[in-house]
Formats: structure tokens, sequence, C-alpha cells
């Protein structure tokens, strides 16, 4: 990596272009090797229970429906379909257990970014993206079961119902994984608001578009019909959005009065 200037000749430790992009390699790479190192354990965690706990939403189904001569199952259609099972959901929960070191490794990123004063936010930005990371998690994973239960409700009785487990477990991880990384975004938001990209009054002008974005991406995300599991969706992402406001604001507050002192400091000299 080139060598920064000495703090004497650059006080605010600026980067040229190639030394953000070197710094972007090697974070690129860090965590790369944590996802690769959480794939190998998701590798083994999937053969002590994983996909058991998977496939618990179909076979929740089936005892709903007392169903004895198996109409109501998981089918794997082609040879290779068991390892690539296998390997899909070792890779999410490769992602989903490193995210404390890929998550740092983003913020770590910007940190050059940000005044001496403001880095001390870091480990703040950094601490809040990880439970709320998991929290989206949770939230895909915990309406999961109310989706399968009514798209079911649109099979006609006395049919067999074959989910093809490639194509189930797609929905499930991309469920997963995207309500995840929504729960992060408005840390972004803060994030960007901390280093002045965006203000806070502008974040807050496009309130709407956001909520129309976030009403799209919970209706994608969750069929069209379970209107209920997109407003459970929907509403902590809202609220999220608007504590993320409220941050911005106030930080646009802080530097605000900071500067008027500043100024009034030198026009007092």
């Amino acid at each position: 990596m080139a060598a920064r200037e000495p703090r004497s000749r650059n006080p605010e430790r600026r980067m040229s272009l190639g030394q953000h992009l070197v710094e972007l390699r090697k974070r690129l790479f860090r965590a790369a090797l944590a996802i690769v190192a959480g794939t190998i354990g998701g590798w083994l965690l999937y053969d002590l229970g994983v996909w058991n706990v998977l496939s618990q939403p179909i076979t929740q189904l089936a005892e709903a429906r007392g169903d004895d001569a198996g109409t109501v199952a998981l089918n794997f259609t082609n040879i290779t379909g068991g390892f690539e099972t296998h390997m899909q959901v070792a890779i999410v929960i490769g992602i989903v257990i490193s995210s404390p070191i890929w998550l740092y490794q983003v913020f770590a990123f910007f940190v050059p970014g940000l005044t001496g004063r403001e880095r001390r936010y870091t480990f703040g930005f950094f601490f809040t993206a990880i439970p709320l990371f998991f929290a989206g998690c949770y939230a895909g994973w915990w309406v999961l079961p109310h989706i399968v239960q009514v798209m079911a409700t649109f099979v006609p009785a006395g049919s067999t119902t074959f989910y093809t487990t490639q194509y189930y477990l797609d929905f499930v991880l991309k469920l997963v994984l995207a309500t995840g990384v929504a729960f992060v975004l408005p840390v972004f938001l803060v994030l960007l608001n901390f280093i002045g990209i965006i203000q806070g009054k502008t974040i807050l002008k496009g309130w709407r578009w956001a909520v129309l974005a976030i009403a799209v991406f919970t209706a994608i995300a969750t069929p069209a019909a379970d209107v209920v599991s997109m407003f459970l969706l929907a509403i902590p992402m809202v609220f999220l959005y608007f504590v993320a406001v409220f941050v911005a604001l106030w930080h646009d507050r802080i530097v605000a009065r900071r500067a008027a002192a500043f100024e009034a400091s030198l026009s007092g000299a």
C-alpha cells in the first residue's frame, strides 16, 4: 500500500485516488476471506440441523394439513441438487456469520473521510449495524412461515404440492439477506451524513420516495397477495429511516453550531 504523507504535510490525512483504490482492494480482500471462512463453517453446520430449520415452514404446512400421504414436500429435481443446496446454504450462512467482519471493513473504508472528532462515532455505526443486520435477517425469517401459509391457500384442495428445493431456497435466502441489508441501509445514510456527502434535510425531503422504495421492496420480497407480511417488514424499515433522519438532522445542527462558533471567534479576533 502506498505510504501516506507525513501528518505535518497532510494534517487531514487525505488520501489520493490511487490510495483509495488500494484501500478498497484491501478491505474487499479481507471481507472475502471472512466470507470464505464463514462458508466453511456453514458447510459444517449444514449437517447439524440447519436444513431441518430451513425446511421447517414446509414441515409446518404439511402438519397443518394433516399430510400423511406426502403430498406436501420439497423436491430435488436433478442429480446435483443436493450438492447445490448444500453449497448455497453454506454461502449464505457464511455471509451472515461473517457480517461483523465485512461490515467493519465497509465502515473502515469510510473512516478516512471522517474528521478526528467524528471517527469516535465509527464504533457506534459498527455496533449499530451488526444488530440491525441480524434483526433484519430474523425479520425476514419470521415472516416466512406466514408467507408459505398464505400462498398455500391458493392451491386447490386435493392437489399435490411439491416445492422445487432450489426455488424455495432462493426465495428464503434472498428474503433473509435482503431484509438484513435493508435494515442496515439507514446506518449508511447516517454515515454519509457524517462524512458530509448528504445533509439531513435532504434525506428528510426524500421521505416520500424512501417510503415508496420500501413499499416496492417489501412487495417484491413478499408475495403481492400477502399484505400482512409486507406491512410487517415495511413498518420497522420506515421507522429506521426516520431514526436516520433524526440523527442526521441532529448532527447537522451540531456542525452548524461549531461553524457559527468558529466564525464568531474569528470575527472577535
